[in-house]
């Protein structure tokens, strides 16, 4: 674990995961200050997700620093920008700051190595996600899938999936890639049983 201070964008139903794109259109002033900060330093910040509403909700344990891979600057002062995940945070206490955007000290984990899932691991989760698309009416280009590598099939799952911010964030919190897809798997069962709202594409 490395100990460091991160700017935090808290955001329900947002996920980033280490090794994952994530897209961000940025707006509030608040979190526009927060982009300028991090483009000035060292492009990171931190996802995480608030466990309620309010101003100042309260966080989740944990969350994922990422690092401005593509910055967008528009005419009215908004951005939009890739942030490419880098490890998972475990927050250890709320700074107080003077800044608009929150502030925390985070133990920030070391990066490991690729992990791989067991060729039957990796059938069940291809067989349920399957199952998962019909049942919700998406449509998926399933060659491109079986290209994918594990890591980027399981965590492009969890984090495009329509999964309530609650069961984003058991996927985030799991310690390794055999236990998120089990997670996901179980939730795909549990979600592709109700009724869908309507046919989607998942590019």
């Amino acid at each position: 674990m490395n100990r460091a201070r991160v700017s935090i964008f808290p955001l329900p139903g947002a996920l980033l995961l280490p090794g994952m794109d994530l897209p961000l259109h940025i707006f509030e002033p608040r979190y526009r200050a927060m982009i300028h900060d991090a483009m000035a330093r060292d492009r990171r910040i931190g996802m995480i997700q608030p466990r309620g509403e309010g101003a100042k909700p309260a966080l989740y344990d944990v969350g994922c620093l990422g690092r401005i891979s593509e910055f967008e600057l528009l005419d009215d002062g908004r951005f939009n920008i890739i942030l490419e995940g880098l490890a998972r945070f475990r927050v250890i206490r709320e700074l107080d700051v003077t800044t608009a955007f929150r502030q925390i000290e985070a133990d920030v984990e070391e990066v490991g190595e690729d992990e791989v899932l067991h060729a039957v691991e990796r059938a069940a989760l291809e067989q349920e996600s399957r199952r998962f698309a019909e049942a919700l009416g998406y449509v998926v280009d399933w060659t491109a899938v079986s290209r994918l590598d594990d890591t980027s099939l399981v965590n492009g799952i969890a984090q495009i999936a329509p999964f309530d911010p609650a069961a984003k964030q058991t996927l985030l919190e799991a310690d390794t890639l055999s236990e998120r897809c089990d997670r996901i798997i179980q939730l795909m069962q549990i979600v592709g049983r109700m009724e869908p709202d309507g046919g989607a594409t998942m590019q």
